[in-house]
């Protein structure tokens, strides 16, 4: 994939001031990826990375179904604080977009986990992939960094890249009673490293 940075601008955001980048293949892309860049960004030490797969309904809309929405928050909080990017994947529903992510969710309030409910609708249970990242990361002259996630996927994609992972930060959110079996999944089934007190 020819992906490259097709535009950029300062955004001060509630949790302070990042630059934001898009990346596409072309500059008519209508839903870019983005790195999004704390302003104490310095891309020779190692460098604080969230790997952020988009979601509709939990980042715009704060869904209490799953964690995404606060996870980006928090994420977004520690960047400010330490300096370092998140990347933003358009990458709906663990890959499956919003309409199948819509559908699954009515399976799951007919009883199936989410991953169950991805599989029943011909999915694989998480469609993602972290390439992209990896690259965007690779032109912004990133060679170390500290990868804030729970998910070992995003972990391995790592493996045969130029970039070290010097230490993996965790990023939990306190159960609630509308997303604690999906997180509960998340940890039993898709292997994420959750404490989930």
């Amino acid at each position: 994939m020819n992906l490259k940075a097709q535009a950029s601008a300062i955004i001060p955001m509630e949790k302070g001031m990042f630059k934001m980048i898009a990346y596409s293949e072309n500059e008519d892309d209508a839903a870019p990826h983005f790195a999004i860049v704390s302003e104490k960004f310095d891309a020779f030490s190692p460098v604080v990375v969230r790997i952020h797969s988009e979601c509709f309904t939990g980042d715009l809309f704060h869904s209490k179904r799953c964690d995404c929405g606060e996870q980006l928050n928090q994420a977004l909080e520690v960047i400010a604080e330490l300096g370092g990017i998140v990347i933003y994947l358009r990458q709906e529903g663990r890959g499956i977009g919003i309409i199948n992510k819509l559908k699954a969710y009515n399976l799951q309030d007919d009883g199936l986990d989410t991953v169950d409910a991805n599989t029943h609708l011909g999915f694989e249970p998480d469609e993602r992939t972290y390439e992209i990242a990896v690259q965007i990361l690779k032109d912004l002259g990133i060679k170390k960094i500290n990868l804030l996630t729970n998910n070992p996927q995003k972990i391995s994609a790592f493996d045969k890249s130029d970039i070290e992972i010097v230490e993996r930060l965790s990023i939990e959110i306190t159960p609630g009673s509308e997303n604690r079996k999906y997180l509960e999944t998340k940890k039993t089934v898709m292997g994420h490293l959750l404490k989930l007190s």
